[in-house]
C-alpha cells in the first residue's frame, strides 16, 4: 500500500478563537469493498474523504471546528477577560469495509492492522487540537487588565491568533512524521499483530 493511504487532517477554523477545554466528538464512516489490497486502496482513493487543502481524497479525516466565548469585566480604568470557554467540536470520518467471504486472511490481517492504524492517527489530530485548547483557555484567562475592552478584545485576538497558528503547525508536523514512518510503522504492526495471533493472543482475522 502506498504512503498515500495515511489519513489527512481537514481543519475548518471559525472566524472567533478556538480551543479545546470541552470536547464535542463525532464519527462518521464511508463503506468501501473489494477483495484485495489493490481493490481497497483504490477504493479509499475514490470514496475517502475529500480534504481540500490537498484537493485529493484520503482514508481518514479529521473535521475540526473551533469556537470561543468570553465574557469581559469593565471598571473605570481597565477591562479584563473575566472568563474564557473554548470549545472544539470534531467529526472524525473512518473507512468501513465491507469484508467479502472471498477475502484472503493475509488481506483480512493488513485492513485490520490499517483500519486501526488509520483510527490511531485521526485521534491523535484531536488530542493535539485539544491539548491547544486548554492552552489557549488558559492563557485567555491569564491575561493583565487592557485600558478598555475594545484593548482586551484585541489582546485576545492576538493570543488566539498565535496559539492557533501554533496549533497548526503542531498538526502538519504531526502528519510529515507519520508519512515518513509510514510503511515502517504498518510492517512493524503487522509482525506484532501476526505474533499475537500466533501466541494465541489475538483471534484470527473474521
Amino acid at each position: 500500500m502506498k504512503r498515500s493511504l495515511l489519513g489527512a487532517l481537514l481543519l475548518a477554523v471559525s472566524p472567533l478563537p478556538a480551543g479545546a477545554a470541552n470536547l464535542v466528538k463525532t464519527y462518521s464512516y464511508f463503506s468501501i469493498d473489494g477483495s484485495t489490497l489493490d481493490d481497497i486502496e483504490m477504493q479509499l482513493s475514490k470514496r475517502g474523504p475529500e480534504v481540500k487543502s490537498t484537493g485529493g481524497r484520503h482514508p481518514g479525516a479529521t473535521q475540526m471546528a473551533f469556537t470561543t466565548r468570553i465574557s469581559y469585566a469593565q471598571t473605570s480604568k481597565s477591562c479584563r477577560i473575566a472568563d474564557a470557554v473554548v470549545t472544539v467540536k470534531v467529526k472524525v470520518i473512518l473507512p468501513e469495509w465491507r469484508r467479502p467471504r472471498k477475502a484472503d486472511a493475509d488481506v483480512r490481517l493488513f485492513w485490520d492492522t490499517l483500519s486501526a492504524d488509520i483510527k490511531r492517527h485521526e485521534e491523535r489530530h484531536v488530542e493535539i487540537a485539544r491539548n491547544h485548547g486548554r492552552e489557549l483557555e488558559d492563557a485567555l484567562k491569564a491575561t493583565y487588565p487592557q485600558r478598555n475592552c475594545e484593548a482586551a478584545k484585541a489582546k485576545a485576538a492576538e493570543i488566539t491568533a498565535a496559539v492557533l497558528a501554533r496549533h497548526d503547525q503542531d498538526q502538519l508536523r504531526f502528519d510529515r512524521v507519520e508519512s515518513v514512518n509510514f510503511e515502517s510503522r504498518i510492517l512493524r504492526l503487522l509482525r506484532y499483530r501476526t505474533e499475537r495471533i500466533e501466541n494465541g493472543r489475538l483471534p484470527p482475522p473474521a
